[in-house]
């Protein structure tokens, strides 16, 4: 008994540095993945993120460092190789069967972080425009112009063209017109230019123009371009008003706006010879 007791002694005075670099290791790991947690929730407050899914990245951030910590401190006492490939096998197929919803996972993590858009924004996201409502962890739910709630996977949102509209504080307005043949192509021009100017919002660099480009079977067609300050102005609604101004502008001044005209020409029936 006091032999084993003796060895007892001497193999826990051995392992007391081992102990202490486990506590040291342990204690560094907890308060590293506290710190980290917290200076990621705050960076994404002031992103305004979801409050949701900030709390959740930052548990996720405290505890794989807490967990790392624990791993390297159990390695001191015994190998846990065999143990971390039993864990990696078994993460493979959870994460083969789940291989969807983490892709979306990790999108909506980017999502957050990067910002290409937050809630409120209108935006265009996997070919549907709309108003951001909210940003999950796997999905963003939007509202399109026609009223409709859209759940879009993170995944598809990412994997594609983000258009932002309401950071586009400055949007041009192309505006396609057509005037008849008679029409004074400079004195149009003139007319146009007026009108555009009285457009709120309307902007005078870069500069406006109107462009003459087809002759058509019945009009000349031509574009007018303008830039906006949608903060001011919505850029449909500035469309809007300038297509009214062109046209009242063109009446006031008996402007033609053709419609398409098809001309038929049709032969006289010859009377029929008769026959003797």
């Amino acid at each position: 008994m006091q032999l084993y007791l003796s060895r007892l002694a001497i193999g826990f005075m051995s392992a007391i540095p081992d102990i202490l670099t486990a506590l040291l290791i342990l204690a560094g790991s907890y308060y590293a993945g506290v710190w980290l947690g917290r200076l990621l929730q705050r960076v994404l407050e002031r992103k305004n993120a979801e409050a949701g899914a900030t709390q959740l990245l930052s548990r996720i951030v405290k505890w794989t460092i807490i967990t790392v910590g624990v791993i390297a401190a159990l390695q001191r006492f015994f190998n846990v190789t065999a143990f971390l490939a039993g864990l990696g096998i078994i993460g493979f197929s959870v994460g083969f069967a789940l291989q969807n919803i983490l892709q979306n996972f990790a999108s909506g993590i980017i999502l957050l972080i990067q910002q290409p858009f937050k809630v409120g924004d209108d935006a265009g996201l996997a070919g549907y425009d709309g108003t951001v409502l909210k940003i999950g962890l796997r999905t963003t739910e939007m509202k399109t112009l026609n009223g409709l709630l859209v759940y879009l996977p993170n995944a598809d949102v990412l994997s594609q063209p983000i258009i932002n509209y309401t950071r586009a504080n400055r949007r041009r307005v192309d505006l396609p017109v057509s005037v008849s043949y008679e029409s004074d192509p400079e004195a149009v021009r003139t007319m146009i230019l007026s009108e555009i100017r009285n457009v709120p919002g309307y902007m005078n660099t870069p500069v406006p123009q109107v462009l003459f480009h087809t002759f058509s079977a019945s009009s000349i067609d031509l574009t007018v371009f303008f830039w906006v300050d949608t903060v001011l102005n919505p850029h449909t609604v500035a469309k809007d008003m300038a297509l009214t101004r062109i046209q009242q502008i063109f009446r006031k001044n008996s402007v033609e706006v053709p419609y398409p005209v098809q001309v038929v020409r049709t032969q006289p029936k010859k009377p029929a010879r008769n026959k003797k």
